[in-house]
């Protein structure tokens, strides 16, 4: 675990009256073909709309805006249920919501909004006494996009440093602030991931810095304040392609801690905190397939291994170990318990583990053989820990929410084992009942007989044969969605619609293995669960097959994109937010940002194996002539992680394939990245926009 502050905050179409454009003012938008031939492997495609890459010349500024219009103007027909949702929003949650009180450098502070304010405010609080410490819409005054990436105060609590991203693009600027009078110093880091860590002494900061056309987090340097940035020096700098960095802190303050990483293998390195002019020293050296984590106790050295460990286990070494093999055995490997994270303190050692796709909080006391958890009843919930700051805590904050309850913090005794309650959210509209819902897990069963997990929610009385159900999905990179409450999602329950998370191969829902069996060549699992998973929802009862949605985004676009080609029938209308769906020519360009670490998740296709496993289910390579469902698609112009023109291409590939006209409608914000658009007047209104798409092929305008 590294010292890093974390906000807590992430259909079968069977009688489907189809919509034709005559309902619009507006023409579809039809893009020009310019084919492009693609060869490799003896194997030719041709690419009609490559041309779409040419970011920031007029034919595509041209085009998006033509798009922008067309979508802007079918949204138009049904405005007045966008309001209401808007209007629902803003009377379930609390114009002045807050977050829960949170510890870090022995210092309390809360995140509050502000009524009529699209940011936060961060406040400081000292008993009974509170001040706004940082305004995050000072910041973002007079810009079309904001967000801050990270806050950290120096060790003394006089200068904090903050990184923020103005584009969307996220390259951040650093800049140090004096506490004691508000003053920004000269200090001016640019293009960095947004990582800060502090040394010992106050005036050196370590930072990561992205190779400016890859966005690859490659180096880190260490910055002296007062000193020109663009003398900084070079701690560590990663060469493979397939490693990123980053960097953090241990709980103790002993060490900053330098991480090379890719998907399957890491490797640390340590500089004393006290000393950060040292060159830092390799942990233990990087082995293909080994990942570890490390926290340091003043005894010695904790370590997340899954060396011979696939769903991991935590050893112990006194001293920096020369192999995970010399270590003490700490928590054995279990092939049920999937060990997730740990937080070392002076006395007890916490771990979050998850079994039967079930998250627990697990403490041991270091001085005694006695272990026990924090567990829960119910089916479907979520529980994790916000900040834990204190290295010398005899209590532990933990979170708890559910699909049907707000998040609730609790302080837990950790030697009395007794808990209260420390913060709760509150909804504005009091009139919600979380005993009027209901919320259970089932079992899906998979085309090869595995038991797929699917967690849903629904507002009780509703007759479920009847309702509709909008079905979301990621299962990539090994996240798990988690199963947590929703304020904006009421809207769709109160209207009758079934929610649920289908956990597919590709998260870690049910252990590594999980993600193991929806990754390379294994990678299709991930799309058929997701299309068994609403097939069972329909047969069961849980939902009308006639009337089955589905949602993701990024990775879980890429699902979106392949679950419309592979069942078209299935869904009576999709929403894909920045889809990766152009799998293939994205992975074989390196010159575009983050693709070379990627492999380790899809494979190259430069290797004709992965090429033609890719091949087989890029969305965008096998949109063919079909009826299509109705489909919303959304992108950022700025986004770093799925280039706009992917989502881009694939719309104008299916209106040329298509044997159907139902509502397909692209949406690119033009001032926004792979998170959509900042502030929460914008988050809401694309929530909105959302609902109102798939509220609106039901009939339900109010």
């Amino acid at each position: 675990m590294t010292k890093k502050l974390i906000f807590l905050i992430l259909l079968p179409v069977f009688g489907y009256a189809q919509e034709t454009q005559t309902n619009h003012m507006k023409k579809e938008p039809i893009a020009k073909k310019l084919p492009k031939e693609l060869n490799l492997h003896e194997h030719t495609r041709v690419d009609d709309y490559y041309w779409m890459n040419e970011r920031d010349s007029k034919p595509v500024l041209d085009y998006l805006a033509e798009e922008n219009a067309y979508t802007e103007d079918y949204f138009s027909g049904f405005s007045d249920l966008q309001k209401n949702l808007l209007d629902e929003f803003e009377k379930r949650i609390n114009p002045n919501d807050v977050s829960s009180p949170f510890i870090l450098n022995k210092q309390t502070y809360q995140v509050r909004n502000k009524e009529g304010k699209d940011y936060v405010l961060i406040y400081k609080l000292d008993g009974k006494e509170e001040a706004v410490y940082f305004d995050e819409n000072e910041r973002a005054k007079g810009k079309p996009f904001y967000e801050l990436a990270e806050w950290s105060p120096s060790p003394n609590n006089e200068l904090l440093a903050i990184s923020e991203d103005f584009i969307g693009r996220r390259k951040y600027t650093i800049t140090i602030r004096t506490n004691k009078n508000g003053k920004f110093l000269a200090d001016n880091i640019k293009d960095t991931d947004g990582s800060i860590v502090w040394a010992n002494d106050n005036k050196t900061l370590f930072y990561c810095r992205k190779d400016p056309q890859t966005l690859r987090e490659f180096q880190v340097f260490s910055h002296v304040l007062g000193t020109d940035a663009k003398k900084d020096v070079l701690v560590y700098q990663e060469n493979d392609e397939k490693f990123s960095v980053s960097i953090g802190k241990t709980i103790t303050d002993k060490y900053i801690l330098i991480y090379s990483h890719s998907s399957t293998t890491s490797e640390l390195s340590i500089v004393n905190a006290d000393r950060p002019t040292e060159k830092p020293s390799i942990f233990l050296p990087r082995e293909k397939g080994h990942l570890y984590d490390v926290e340091h106790h003043e005894n010695g050295f904790y370590i997340l291994s899954n060396k011979n460990a696939a769903n991991k286990q935590l050893v112990f070494s006194s001293v920096v170990p020369k192999s995970i093999e010399e270590c003490k055995e700490v928590i054995p490997h279990s092939s049920e318990v999937l060990i997730e994270n740990m937080l070392v303190l002076k006395n007890y050692l916490v771990t979050e583990i998850r079994t039967n796709g079930l998250r627990k909080i697990q403490i041991s006391m270091l001085n005694a053989d006695k272990t026990k958890a924090i567990s829960f009843p119910e089916e479907t919930y979520y529980t994790g820990l916000p900040v834990n700051d204190d290295y010398e805590a005899t209590k532990l904050f933990f979170v708890y929410n559910s699909m049907t309850t707000p998040s609730t913090v609790y302080k837990y005794d950790l030697a009395n084992d007794t808990r209260e309650v420390w913060f709760r959210k509150e909804l504005l509209d009091k009139n919600y009942k979380p005993e009027n819902y209901t919320s259970v897990r089932i079992w899906a069963t998979a085309n090869d007989g595995s038991q797929i997990p699917v967690s849903l929610v629904y507002k009780k009385g509703i007759d479920l044969a009847k309702a509709p159900c909008l079905l979301y999905g990621y299962g990539s990179y090994g996240y798990t969605t988690p199963d947590v409450f929703s304020a904006t999602r009421v809207s769709l329950l109160d209207r009758g619609f079934v929610f649920a998370v289908a956990h597919v191969r590709g998260s870690k829902y049910m252990g590594e293995q999980w993600y193991e069996n929806g990754k390379f060549l294994k990678k299709k699992n991930t799309f058929t669960d997701f299309i068994n998973a609403a097939e069972y929802l329909a047969m069961k009862g849980y939902c009308d097959k006639n009337k089955m949605y589905a949602q993701g985004g990024s990775a879980g676009g890429l699902l979106m994109g392949a679950v419309v080609n592979m069942a078209p029938f299935l869904w009576k209308g999709v929403i894909a937010q920045v889809p990766f769906v152009d799998v293939v020519t994205t992975m074989l360009d390196e010159t575009i940002p983050l693709t070379v670490g990627e492999y380790e998740e899809w494979g190259n296709p430069a290797d004709a194996l992965y090429y033609f496993y890719q091949l087989n289910y890029s969305p965008y390579d096998n949109v063919r002539a079909m009826d299509y469902p109705a489909l919303f698609v959304t992108t950022g112009y700025h986004d770093s992680q799925v280039q706009y023109w992917e989502p881009m291409k694939w719309v104008a590939k299916i209106r040329e394939m298509r044997t159907n006209s139902a509502p397909l409608y692209f949406d690119c914000n033009m001032d926004a990245g792979h998170g959509g658009g900042s502030g929460r007047t914008q988050e809401r209104i694309d929530i909105a926009k959302e609902f109102a798409f798939i509220l609106h092929l039901e009939g339900i305008e109010k």
